[in-house]
């Protein structure tokens, strides 16, 4: 067990490293390949590169009528719509404000489960909530003038507010398929499935590679290959191995790389209203995923110094009841 989590550590820290990098490049390459096309080139590279990699493990599950459907919800809301709004949205907010506005995402995650799940709504998890979605406002407030792209209004917010949504989506969707079908696979599936969504962006993608500088073509190849096929195979293989309200706790770290990386590259920094705004939207995240008490899972031991008498003398291989009926706590989600 020691082993398997210290690789789901090692995978979610790759999967939180490229995808804070991802805000980067989407913000420096962004306005040369618009956003529909943008998304399609990036898809295009990732789910080559993962097929790639399928067909050298030489490893097929065939997906039954019920994952099918699955996956191609995750695809097309994960792997598409949430590529395009993402890289709407960075046209008129910067690379630090969209990462807070994203990382709702956690709280949207908890929520959908306590219904499609039923895991319920503890209290923590609603305070949360309403906290991270007041940062969530603030931070749509304080980006609601003119954006570098000369737009007006919170658009750029609610796009932000779309991929995170899609993002909850993609992983209740995602989540069932990994029970049964391997992480590599399962994740070439849906990037593939989502390139098949951007197409209708093929002719601004062929007219951008025309004209599009080699260093623009480059940050197109990095977001396939690294945030792409990577990061998302890297978290499903996390995911495979732990429930999804654990994992995404580590993308809390994701905004706060994003605003250390854009600074030195983009020469940027957030609002400092959006800097208020993600500080509460990221704290509202984290209250929202403190666990909830259980009262009653504690035996209190009875004092006998107290009462003044000794406890009555047990053979030493004798187990205590409360020992016995003690719950392991430690263990997370189906025993195989």
């Amino acid at each position: 067990m020691s082993g398997t989590r210290a690789r789901v550590a090692v995978a979610a820290g790759v999967t939180v490293l490229a995808w804070a990098s991802a805000f980067v490049a989407i913000r420096a390459v962004g306005p040369v390949f618009g956003a529909g096309g943008l998304a399609l080139g990036r898809l295009l590279v990732g789910g080559a590169a993962l097929t790639v990699a399928v067909l050298v493990r030489r490893t097929w599950i065939r997906p039954t009528a019920r994952e099918w459907l699955l996956l191609t919800c995750c695809g097309l809301s994960w792997f598409t719509v949430y590529n395009v709004a993402l890289n709407a949205a960075e046209e008129q907010l910067d690379a630090g404000t969209a990462a807070m506005l994203v990382n709702v995402g956690p709280i949207l995650i908890a929520l959908s489960a306590g219904v499609v799940l039923r895991e319920g709504f503890p209290r923590p998890l609603l305070a949360g909530a309403a906290i991270g979605f007041a940062g969530a406002v603030v931070i749509g407030f304080a980006t609601s003038g003119p954006g570098p792209a000369g737009a007006a209004g919170p658009a750029g917010a609610l796009l932000c507010l779309l991929a995170a949504a899609t993002w909850t989506i993609g992983v209740l969707t995602q989540k069932p398929v990994l029970r049964r079908i391997p992480a590599l696979q399962v994740t070439q599936i849906a990037c593939v499935i989502g390139a098949v969504g951007t197409l209708p962006w093929a002719g601004d993608l062929a007219t951008a590679l025309g004209t599009a500088p080699a260093p623009a073509v480059a940050g197109l190849v990095y977001l396939g290959l690294v945030p792409t096929a990577l990061a998302f195979g890297t978290w499903a293989y996390a995911l495979s191995r732990t429930d999804a309200g654990r994992l995404g706790v580590t993308t809390y770290l994701v905004p706060t790389l994003v605003v250390l990386m854009a600074w030195p590259v983009l020469g940027e920094l957030p609002p400092p209203l959006a800097l208020l705004g993600g500080a509460l939207a990221l704290s509202g995240v984290a209250l929202s995923r403190y666990p909830a008490r259980h009262p009653g899972r504690r035996v209190p031991r009875r004092p006998a110094a107290a009462a003044g008498v000794e406890d009555e003398p047990r053979d030493p291989g004798t187990r205590m009841p409360a020992e016995a009926a003690e719950p392991d706590h430690d263990r997370t989600g189906p025993q195989r």
